[in-house]
């Protein structure tokens, strides 16, 4: 008994204590939503816990009952779609009738979906299941999660939503009679916003083929875009065509990309930037590029995408606004007609960017939105079709624009052509009829009446033109026509018209100008002419030559039958006629050989003039070795027989180089290239004879290409410097002046004798820059030197090539080098050789002239080793003549005496005298006696740098530094 008393005792404990965890349970259990059936729709959103990362199996404490037991409940996940995230609700039947109702959860809610990395949509629930009662339904909707779910009478049901998505915007209850008339209500106006916006889309599309101007395109493609937005956001694309699930995201910042893209087209196109600015189109391309490549990235992933898409939109609505002021202000009327427009872009930036960052919370922002789209879409079209059909009107002032049209056209000359298409009848004022010397009127009447005067190569054209402009009822007439005269010959034109529409659309006349270009078309010939051949001989020039070869040579490697060889021949000393009977007499008789090598020729082979006296000859009449040797031998004989001009007899040698075509010349520069290697090694070997090549010839010159090669490379490098060799006084010793000597210091070869790359630089050109720098570098070593030991009696000497003495810029040069360095003039001089001087004569004298004038000196140098004529000599105004060591080094008894006679006369005509090469003081002490002021030898210095130099200096003007 006192057991059984006990154990009442324990179990009454135990159910005290359960008592109390029940309480203590339902302390902290969900809250449940009471309903009623006056309930049409609650916003559950607020009253759900979620739980994130619970796994696949899930507990959770219930709502208390009506008994009010706190329960627990375990639910599994039975879905793949399930992230591990559950929400979990509660609903309280309040009323005694059962009660039916619908659980919904859209898939996409443009509210709260965030800026960067935004919400795209997904489905959000994959199952739900209830405390109590039988599992709900699923009911079909495409935008989305929908359950039914019973509440009976005085229950309390919690419920367990199984996640598929870790987010999960919003969850309403809704009586299914009235979330049906919603639906029904929101599918009525989402078909009537994406139908206003297909045909929007559609009419500018019309509009953009009407107008073709850029504008229009950009226009119907902002508003494709805004349609396939729209058409994704309300849901219906996916009743066009099936998108699986969860591609919708990719969609969706698809349309993003593309609306932020065909915004900055539109108003780069709109705004028409790239008129003036073209650094707008390159930022413009760019900024399409991105979103484009962006567009790529949805695929991968849509959200940041999207994100990207939103605030290039964003910007595009920023940027337009500076964009529209800015243009506004300079009274663009573009920019101030887009104003009300990008006023209600603006408008809509500002609500999206409330709604997506939830400030703005409510069920119509996102219909509404997309309502505005359709609205600024409107609005743009009205701008736009403002300027497709601007200017149909007539406007004050029409008929003096017309008077001063018909006197622009009377003042220029040109024909009106007018043809009256209703009546197919042409008139030309003035009549073109008399300016071809045909009949009056003779082309007037029907367009057809023109086919038998066009050249027959234009009527086809002339014809379609006409028609195609009649088709099309627009465009413009722009052609040229040759038109035959009376005398056979044909007249160029060019007809430049329009067409005139009526009221119907149709075209009624084509009314422009005739312009006879005749002239233009011959001038137009004899430049194409002239650029292809040689205007001396009329043969082809080398460019066109090359041409010829090579079209031989891409049938000769397919045809065996074909070898064609090429002579390259250039007349031996042809200068010295030039020289000696003048340019006049040399073209004269480049003339008459370009006519005796032509009569050589069959009329498969080509001949052409390549330069001065060089020519080519392309022979494809003959395949035989022999033969071909005997057209050399021909070649040769013409040129050879004697030309007779001003009752002179005159004969020429030539050397030709000849080549004939194998497969492995890859090329006609490759051939041509070595025919002049042959005829360089005949000149090499004498001249006048004929060398056919051999590849040992490609080898002969190898080291002269090389040296000329790194000579460019060394005026770019700066490897040439300047090294002064004194000229000294005989009388006291001292140092009078210097002569500027140029040195290249390669960097692989050493020091370079100037005797070895003078001449290739003379050949090659680079001579003027090479005497430039000699000249500039002397000049300012010369005035420094001066600064430091004061302003002694000092001059530099620079040589100076032919190529500088025919330079018409020579004597500018020398101005600008004295001015750029601060120098006296009398300070500086110029040295030039006998031969230099009498190339020349005339132009050498005026050129001289004019560097006295500027004060310099001016010495002959190597007096006495050309051919010049004293009387010559006189005529050039030289202050100094400069003997050449070969007197000084002659042992015959008669030295002395040729050597006193050149002091003489130089001091008889006012020039003072410098012996070069002196080898002992014997022959300088003679030279003194004579009366020879000045030397320069190695004895008695040898060329030294700058810094050499002017130590030199010092040392000798030690009171002038003072």
């Amino acid at each position: 008994m006192a057991n059984s008393l006990r154990i009442g005792r324990l179990l009454a404990c135990f159910l005290a204590l359960f008592a109390s965890l029940c309480a203590v349970s339902s302390a902290f259990a969900i809250e449940p939503i009471k309903i009623s059936r006056d309930d049409v729709a609650l916003d559950l959103s607020g009253a759900v816990e979620i739980y994130r990362n619970q796994g696949e199996n899930f507990q959770v404490s219930t709502a208390p009952g009506p008994d009010g037991i706190v329960r627990r409940i375990e639910v599994e996940a039975n879905d793949k779609r399930s992230s591990g995230d559950w929400a979990v609700f509660a609903l309280a039947n309040t009323t005694e009738q059962q009660i039916d109702r619908l659980i919904v959860a859209p898939h996409f809610r443009l509210v709260n979906s965030g800026l960067f990395w935004p919400d795209l949509g997904s489905s959000r629930i994959a199952a739900i299941t209830p405390s109590e009662g039988f599992a709900l339904d699923r009911q079909a909707s495409p935008d989305a999660d929908v359950f039914l779910v019973t509440l009976n009478p005085g229950s309390v049901v919690t419920f367990i939503a199984e996640l598929s998505s870790p987010r999960l915007p919003q969850v309403y209850l809704w009586e299914p009679e009235a979330y049906k008339d919603s639906v029904n209500s929101y599918t009525l106006y989402r078909g009537i916003v994406i139908g206003i916006a297909g045909l929007l889309a559609l009419f500018l599309t019309i509009l953009f083929v009407v107008k073709g101007t850029s504008m229009f395109p950009a226009t119907a493609a902002l508003a494709w875009a805004v349609l396939a937005y729209i058409c994704i956001d309300f849901g219906f694309l996916s009743k066009v065509i099936e998108i699986s699930p969860g591609n919708e995201q990719m969609w969706r910042a698809g349309t993003e990309v593309a609306l932020a893209a065909t915004l900055v087209v539109f108003l780069f196109a709109y705004l028409n930037l790239n008129r003036w600015h073209d650094h707008f189109s390159y930022g413009a391309l760019a900024w399409v590029l991105a979103l484009v490549l962006i567009a790529g990235v949805a695929i991968i992933d849509p959200a940041v995408a999207a994100g990207i898409a939103r605030l290039s939109f964003a910007a595009t609505a920023i940027a337009g606004i500076g964009l529209i002021v800015l243009l506004g202000l300079r009274g663009y009327d573009r920019a101030i007609m887009l104003v009300p427009s990008w006023a209600m872009v603006l408008l809509w930036l500002c609500g999206s960017w409330m709604a997506v960052t939830g400030m703005l919370d409510n069920d119509i922002v996102q219909p509404a939105l997309g309502g505005g789209l359709i609205l600024i879409i409107l609005l743009i079209g009205f701008t736009v079709m403002q300027h497709a059909f601007a200017g149909g009107a007539l406007h004050q002032g029409l008929f003096s624009d017309l008077e001063r049209q018909a006197l622009a056209v009377a003042g220029s000359g040109d024909i009106v052509w007018d043809w009256d298409v209703l009546r197919d009848r042409v008139v030309t004022k003035p009549d073109v009829s008399l300016q071809l010397g045909l009949e009056p009127n003779a082309l007037g009447g029907p367009a057809r009446n023109w086919l038998p005067v066009l050249h027959v190569d234009d009527r086809d054209a002339f014809r379609t033109t006409l028609d195609v402009v009649l088709e099309h009822r627009r465009g413009r007439v722009a052609q040229t026509f040759r038109l035959r005269g009376a005398d056979g010959h044909y007249h160029w034109f060019g007809l430049r018209a329009r067409p005139v529409v009526g009221s119907d659309g149709e075209v009624i006349r084509c009314v422009g100008t005739l312009i006879d270009i005749t002239e233009h078309k011959k001038s137009e010939e004899r430049l194409l002419h002239d650029a292809v051949h040689d205007n001396l001989t009329g043969l082809p020039n080398r460019e066109l030559f090359m041409n010829r070869l090579e079209a031989v040579l891409s049938i000769a490697r397919t045809e065996e039958n074909i070898r064609p060889t090429v002579f390259v021949i250039d007349i031996d000393r042809f200068k010295q006629v030039n020289d000696s009977l003048g340019i006049s007499a040399g073209d004269t008789i480049l003339l008459t050989i370009a006519r005796r090598l032509h009569r050589l020729l069959k009329p498969k082979d080509s001949l052409s003039r390549f330069a001065g006296d060089q020519f080519a000859l392309m022979l494809l009449s003959e395949q035989d070795p022999a033969r071909i040797a005997a057209i050399a031998d021909a070649i040769k004989q013409a040129i050879g027989a004697p030309i007779t001009f001003a009752r002179r007899e005159i004969v020429l040698t030539a050397s030709v180089g000849l080549i004939t075509w194998t497969a492995s010349q890859a090329s006609a520069e490759d051939m041509v290239k070595d025919a002049e290697l042959a005829m360089h090694q005949a000149k090499r070997f004498g001249g006048d004879r004929i060398e056919p090549f051999r590849p040992a010839f490609r080898s002969v010159g190898t080291d002269r290409l090389q040296l000329e090669s790194d000579l460019r490379r060394a005026v770019e490098r700066k490897e040439f410097t300047l090294a002064y060799q004194p000229i000294v006084r005989l009388e006291d010793g001292s140092t009078a002046g210097f002569e500027a000597l140029l040195r290249w210091d390669h960097p692989r070869r050493g020091m370079i004798p100037p005797s070895d790359f003078i001449p290739v630089a003379e050949s090659c050109g680079l001579i003027v820059q090479l005497g430039l720098f000699a000249m500039q570098q002397a000049a300012e070593d010369l005035a420094s030197w001066q600064k430091q030991i004061g302003d002694v009696p000092l001059s530099v000497s620079v040589n100076l090539s032919s190529r500088q003495l025919i330079r018409r810029d020579l004597v500018s040069d020398v101005r600008s080098v004295i001015a750029r360095a601060n120098l006296k003039p009398r300070c500086f001089r110029l040295e030039l050789t006998e031969s230099l001087v009498m190339d020349n004569p005339e132009q050498t004298g005026h050129v001289l002239a004019k560097l006295k004038a500027l004060g310099i000196g001016l010495s002959l140098d190597d007096f006495g080793t050309g051919y010049s004529s004293l009387s010559y000599l006189t005529r050039f105004p030289f202050d100094t003549i400069k003997i050449d060591r070969s007197f000084l080094d002659d042992s015959s008894p008669k030295r002395d005496v040729l050597l006193r006679s050149m002091v003489n006369m130089a001091h008889e005509l006012g020039m003072s005298v410098v012996a070069e090469g002196i080898s002992d003081q014997n022959d300088a002490l003679q030279l003194r006696q004579m009366g020879c002021e000045y030397v320069q030898s190695f004895m008695f210095g040898a060329p030294a740098n700058g810094e050499a130099v002017l130590k030199l200096l010092k040392e000798q003007y030690p009171l002038a530094q003072a």
